[in-house]
């Protein structure tokens, strides 16, 4: 009899070849050797998912580890700050954190769940968005914001300025004018201005201050005696680690468009893209080619179809993807 075709496998399937795959790896799982015996020879398709999903488990090794270590860590101080020693003493110590790297990418495609970064974050937060979402919002100064997808951030007004804590992702700004400073934390550095519309954008290794109209003084750090840069419309400045760089002209109009549903690249890197695609899709993208993560390409997508916009530089570029479940991408 001909075994019903590859298209025909169910999540359920895939599921169930990554929870064997678990078994085999992770440090707190011992594996059923008859049982799994008896579920390859149970389907002819089984043999093949289980080694695909093999496949895709030795290419993610690294990047997998990496995630699970910096994000045990962050489990552990968003469970301290829910008060729960006694679970952060009994399930974080070096075994966990080896079984975090075992298991990361099923618990991401199980659900998109594992993500205690963002919870921990979200704790502080005033305004959240979700993945794909943009929020339109009116300060209680009558400021308005825009928050991008996969954003939070926390607002503090007293009587001496407006204090903007920029959690995660990007936000734009467009000040009302009324004396008092208005002021974007973020990793560190500020902007500051007085009225003027803006966007700050956290990226993993830097962050970003981009000026639509007016002006905006940026620091590297929160000491008023460190240099600054001052921007003016068309232009941004990126600082990280404390250091602040040179300004550059940019495009403001299209780094913007993510307001009105689009996203603009001109020479950009493929990871850089892909990351930012990141924020539209409800899962995790991984790259894991640092060549392919290079390549610069100029395009422009709708965000609020993140398979559609992967498909036309897959088109391009002749990358491989491979979604799993629904919550993680591989591209290789």
């Amino acid at each position: 009899m001909t075994p019903p075709p590859t298209s025909a496998v169910s999540t359920a399937q895939e599921q169930e070849a990554w929870r064997w795959l678990l078994q085999r790896h992770a440090p707190d799982q011992t594996l059923d050797e008859p049982a799994f015996q008896r579920w390859l020879a149970a389907d002819p398709r089984h043999p093949q998912l289980y080694a695909k999903a093999e496949a895709v488990w030795m290419l993610s090794a690294e990047p997998a580890a990496r995630l699970a270590e910096e994000e045990s860590a962050a489990l552990t101080e968003y469970l301290a700050r829910l008060d729960a020693p006694r679970r952060t003493q009994r399930r974080h110590g070096p075994a966990w954190s080896l079984a975090l790297a075992a298991c990361l990418l099923l618990a991401l495609w199980t659900g998109g769940w594992w993500q205690p970064a963002r919870w921990l974050g979200d704790l502080r937060a005033d305004h959240v968005s979700a993945p794909g979402q943009i929020r339109e919002l009116t300060l209680a100064d009558g400021s308005q914001l825009v928050l991008d997808g996969d954003s939070a951030l926390a607002v503090h007004f007293d009587g001496r300025q407006r204090r903007i804590e920029l959690l995660r992702g990007a936000a734009s700004f467009k000040v009302l004018r009324n004396g008092l400073p208005f002021v974007v934390r973020a990793e560190g550095g500020e902007a500051r201005v007085l009225g003027t519309e803006f966007e700050v954008r956290r990226l993993p290794r830097e962050t970003r201050v981009t000026v639509a109209s007016g002006q905006v003084a940026v620091r590297a750090g929160e000491a008023a005696d460190l240099p600054q840069a001052v921007l003016h419309a068309g232009q941004r400045v990126a600082f990280a680690d404390g250091r602040l760089a040179a300004p550059e002209a940019v495009d403001s109009s299209a780094a913007l468009a993510w307001r009105q549903g689009w996203l603009a690249f001109y020479q950009a890197p493929l990871g850089e893209v892909l990351e930012r695609l990141g924020d539209y899709y409800p899962g995790r993208i991984l790259l894991l080619d640092a060549e392919l993560a290079a390549r610069r390409v100029t395009v422009s997508f709708p965000s609020a179809d993140p398979h559609a916009a992967l498909n036309a530089l897959q088109a391009v570029l002749g990358f491989r993807q491979r979604e799993l479940l629904g919550r993680v991408i591989v591209i290789h």
